[in-house]
């Protein structure tokens, strides 16, 4: 790991910032430690478990392993980026009237997937739904839960709650 740091510009949640750290740097830590944006966990560090998920581009990334060099002139979404407390994503909506969460560990990861599963395709079957959650680690069997809220934030999205 390189430990030359450089100023990086990257656009997170919308606004710019602009981060002294070495290039190679996970993504993970910047929001975490710099950014102080605590939505992705950290989980595994290895890419595997989804904790640590963000949507950069559209697309559901995971953060512990991706570098920061690697997000620049790109789109960074948190959960924080998603909605507020006064207006919820309807991702967020859902898993709260599905009371999809026990530890809440992989929450982050399991709304954010769900999130970019959305964005490209708002009608998602039940089995399209479980093959794109099928690697974000749950340890606390809320997986009913959380099928059912994807399901209903699917029903909020298609009749254009977005």
């Amino acid at each position: 790991m390189s430990t030359t740091q450089t100023t990086i510009r990257l656009t997170v949640n919308g606004r710019i910032h602009d981060v002294d750290a070495a290039p190679d740097t996970a993504l993970l830590y910047v929001l975490r430690n710099n950014l102080e944006l605590n939505g992705p966990k950290f989980g595994c560090g290895l890419g595997e478990c989804g904790a640590c998920t963000v949507i950069i581009d559209g697309v559901a990334a995971r953060s512990c392993v991706i570098p920061i060099s690697a997000c620049v002139h790109r789109d960074v979404i948190t959960l924080e980026g998603l909605g507020s407390r006064d207006h919820l994503d309807p991702v967020q909506q859902a898993f709260i009237e599905e009371q999809a969460a026990q530890c809440g560990y992989c929450l982050n990861g399991m709304i954010m997937t769900t999130k970019a599963l959305l964005m490209q395709n708002p009608h998602p079957s039940e089995s399209e739904v479980l093959s794109t959650l099928q690697y974000n680690l749950c340890r606390c069997g809320a997986h009913v839960e959380i099928l059912r809220a994807v399901m209903r934030a699917a029903g909020q999205v298609a009749e254009g709650h977005k």
